[in-house]
C-alpha cells in the first residue's frame, strides 16, 4: 500500500515537473528590458543564423545606408514558433551583427570579404514592453560612434527611425524575410526549416 502511494506521489511529481518545465520553455525570453533600456543579449551566435545581406558603397555609388554586412540571428524558441505557425511570437528577439567590408580579393577571386565587428543591433517584438510601438516591434542599437566598441545597453530607438520603413517595406510582421531564404523556406515547414525536401 505505502510502496503504491509511493509510486503514485512519484508519478504525480513528473507530470507536475514536466508541466512546469514545458511552460517555462514556451515563456521563455532571451532578452532584459528595463524602462526601456535594453540589457545587451549575450550568446546569440549560437541561435539560428538568418542570413547576412550587404548592400555596398560600390554599388551604391559610393552612398549606401548600409554598407557593412548585417549577420542576423533569431532566438531558438522563436525559429520553433515560426518554422510550426508561420508567424513570430510575441517575445522574438532577432539580432543584427555588423561587420565590416574588409578584403576585397581573397584566393577564391576578387568579391566583398569580412572584415571586423562594428556594430550590434537588435529588434525585439513585445506587446509588454512595447505596447505603443507600431507591431508591438521595439528597436535597439549597441553601436558607438567610433565603431571599434559596443554599449552593454542601449535605449529603445524612436519610433521613426525604423519602425516606418519596416512596416512599409518588410514581407513578414516588420521582418525583411525577403531576402532571408532560411526564413522563408522553414516558414511553417519544419521539414524545409532543417534543409528537408
Amino acid at each position: 500500500m505505502r510502496a503504491g502511494k509511493y509510486l503514485l506521489g512519484l508519478w504525480i511529481l513528473a507530470v507536475l515537473g514536466s508541466s512546469l518545465m514545458s511552460g517555462s520553455v514556451s515563456a521563455k525570453e532571451y532578452f532584459t528590458v528595463k524602462n526601456n533600456v535594453l540589457e545587451r543579449p549575450t550568446g546569440y551566435r549560437e541561435w539560428v543564423y538568418v542570413g547576412t545581406p550587404l548592400t555596398p558603397n560600390d554599388m551604391n555609388n559610393g552612398k549606401a545606408n548600409f554598407q557593412e554586412f548585417h549577420t542576423v540571428y533569431i532566438d531558438p524558441e522563436s525559429w520553433e514558433h515560426w518554422k510550426k505557425t508561420g508567424n513570430v511570437r510575441d517575445g522574438a528577439i532577432l539580432i543584427k551583427e555588423m561587420t565590416s567590408v574588409g578584403s576585397k580579393v581573397a584566393t577564391s577571386g576578387k568579391g566583398y570579404f569580412m572584415g571586423d565587428f562594428i556594430g550590434l543591433e537588435a529588434t525585439i517584438k513585445s506587446k509588454r514592453e512595447f505596447p505603443d510601438e507600431p507591431g508591438n516591434w521595439g528597436y535597439f542599437s549597441f553601436t558607438n560612434e567610433d565603431h571599434k566598441s559596443i554599449k552593454k545597453a542601449a535605449k529603445l530607438e524612436p519610433t521613426a527611425n525604423c519602425n516606418g520603413c519596416h512596416q512599409a517595406s518588410a514581407q513578414d510582421d516588420f521582418v525583411f524575410t525577403q531576402y532571408y531564404p532560411v526564413l522563408r523556406a522553414g516558414k511553417s515547414s519544419p521539414e524545409k526549416a532543417v534543409g528537408g525536401k
